[in-house]
């Protein structure tokens, strides 16, 4: 080895040298892009490229490693050019300015999410769809896109018919205005055993939902009241998750557009007409109809994907989009590929730019009474362990509102359980590991936001107005300083491929390094001036910690 006549101080520096690179540059790499001749040494093809390369006021120094360049930042630099921007108004918007988002393609993004079915209570299961699509829309928002957040619900089709007919025989309109969902529940349940074995209610569906398609005031009436109370309860639901829409659209507000949607496909030469006599249209790559899609009941009433081709042109004319993402079970995958190759066939060449994200399944999501059907159940019971958990800690101080605060941290908690590994894995729901305040929780998030915003407000005396930067060199510091940097490749990364796993991993690492910070580098004790730096430090990474848990839809619980 080269290196091994070197005196042994010599050796230790380099190796710390290596430790502490910034970033490297591979030899390997210039070559193989011909950049560097690909023969001879390569290792004295680096020793010579690193004594050309000057250092200057950024780069300090730079060394040569084993087949690559060690490049280090100027330190002192590093830290003013990250902290400075915190505490003048700018800390709203750190990261985002970086010109790495130059590349991307900013416009009108409409994402479709939530999409729960009337008349029903909010599953369990429409949570993922929900705080995904949340997440998705407030990254594309952050990152200067015109968002549009559209909850498409499922209030039309043949469970209406089920349902209308149903609440004829088992409804009751007392019990309607007591606990709307849940008799609704109750209707459906009921009405769908009774179907499994009576002819005669299967025809009743059937005609009810032919009498919907036909405008006949009497079901229209019906249905319109479902609808209402439906996505009044919803609401609440909701406004708990701290999730918000534009608009609230719906199966059927595209009932006549479907209609048309037949014709085209009939004059398009598209739609054919099975033995059943049901339409469909061949979507097989070799038009052998190995695959099909059916558009159209023998009775010439309308299906889902019929409404869904109406919907997505509709939004087109409407909103000009330039990109749709619509928020998904994994299941669906097939439809929406479908979907996709109707519209192109169709000639709307925009639908290349509509996108389906499609996630897993949650595996043994259980309260402690039993298997989970309704969402709320599972809110209530995240806040209902969460205060018996804060109740049991030393450490709990008092507060105003400890059940808004349970509430907050309990969904923070489900958030960050879901939204740790890849949306397209199924996962094994966790109550007691969820709810750790140590390690990689939402509640270790709250926590470490909390304490930081603590930090600042019993340190207001002695706010920053200009901070020495090279009293923050210690390694704690610097691993903080150097992590900071790092948030727009993570916003990027994210924005990529919509995976909120980059995000969520990058907060939670930020909070570590607080807690080791925050251990070495005490604030109150210290003389004003290092008070005044490591300050400006806390409050970077509390102002970080904060922005980054709002776009993946958690609202920290303390302020500033």
């Amino acid at each position: 080895m080269l290196h091994l006549c070197l005196p042994i101080q010599h050796f230790s520096q380099l190796v710390l040298l290596r430790q502490t690179a910034d970033f490297k540059l591979s030899l390997n790499t210039l070559r193989v892009s011909g950049i560097l001749p690909s023969s001879g040494d390569i290792q004295l093809q680096t020793e010579d490229l690193a004594s050309r390369l000057k250092q200057d006021s950024v780069v300090e120094d730079v060394s040569a490693g084993s087949g690559v360049i060690n490049f280090r930042v100027n330190r002192k630099l590093l830290v003013q050019k990250i902290l400075e921007p915190f505490g003048k108004e700018e800390d709203d918007t750190f990261g985002l300015n970086s010109e790495l988002f130059n590349t991307l393609k900013r416009g009108t993004t409409l994402v479709e999410y939530s999409s729960p079915n009337i008349a029903k209570k909010f599953h369990a299961g429409h949570l993922r769809s929900t705080i995904i699509g949340n997440f998705i829309a407030n990254l594309k928002q952050s990152l200067g896109n015109n968002v549009i957040r559209m909850n498409y619900l499922g209030d039309w089709g043949m469970q209406f018919g089920l349902l209308g007919a149903g609440f004829g025989q088992f409804g009751c309109q007392e019990k309607l205005k007591q606990n709307p969902l849940q008799h609704l529940f109750e209707v459906y349940v009921q009405v769908n055993k009774e179907a499994e074995h009576n002819e005669d209610m299967r025809l009743a569906a059937r005609d009810f939902f032919r009498q919907l398609e036909q405008h006949e005031s009497q079901a229209v009436s019906l249905w319109q009241q479902f609808r209402e109370i439906t996505v009044e309860e919803y609401q609440h639901v909701y406004k708990r998750l701290g999730v918000h829409f534009d608009i609230y659209s719906g199966e059927s507000f595209h009932q006549h557009q479907a209609q048309e949607v037949v014709q085209q496909l009939r004059s398009q030469g598209l739609l054919k007409t099975t033995e059943k006599g049901t339409g469909v249209v061949d979507v097989s790559p070799a038009g052998d109809m190995s695959n099909i899609c059916t558009v159209l009941r023998s009775d010439s009433t309308t299906l889902y994907i019929t409404r869904d081709i109406a919907a997505a042109i509709d939004r087109r004319e409407k909103f000009n989009f330039d990109e749709m993402i619509y928020v998904t079970d994994k299941s669906q995958a097939n439809h929406f590929h479908q979907l996709f190759q109707i519209l192109l066939a169709l000639g709307h060449t925009w639908a290349d730019r509509c996108q389906h994200v499609p996630f897993g399944l949650v595996q043994g999501m259980k309260t402690r009474i039993g298997e989970v059907v309704f969402l709320e159940d599972v809110l209530d019971e995240a806040r209902a362990r969460m205060l018996h958990n804060m109740n049991q800690s030393k450490t709990t101080k008092e507060m105003d509102n400890p059940e808004d605060t349970a509430e907050k941290v309990g969904i923070s908690a489900l958030i960050i359980q879901d939204f740790k590994g890849p949306l397209q894995s199924d996962y094994k729901f966790d109550w007691d590991r969820m709810l750790q305040a140590q390690g990689d929780t939402g509640v270790f998030l709250q926590y470490t936001h909390a304490r930081l915003c603590s930090l600042a407000r019993r340190n207001k005396g002695i706010e920053v107005v200009e901070f020495n930067p090279s009293l923050l060199l210690e390694q704690a510091s610097l691993s903080i300083v150097q992590h900071l940097l790092r948030y727009d490749e993570v916003l990027y990364q994210s924005a990529q491929d919509l995976q909120p796993k980059h995000l969520v991993n990058f907060l939670l690492k930020l909070c570590h390094l607080v807690a080791s910070a925050h251990r070495e580098l005490p604030v109150k004790g210290s003389p004003q001036d290092v008070a005044q730096a490591r300050l400006q430090l806390f409050n970077g990474a509390c102002s970080v910690l904060a922005n980054g848990m709002r776009i993946l839809g958690i609202t920290p619980v303390h302020k500033m």
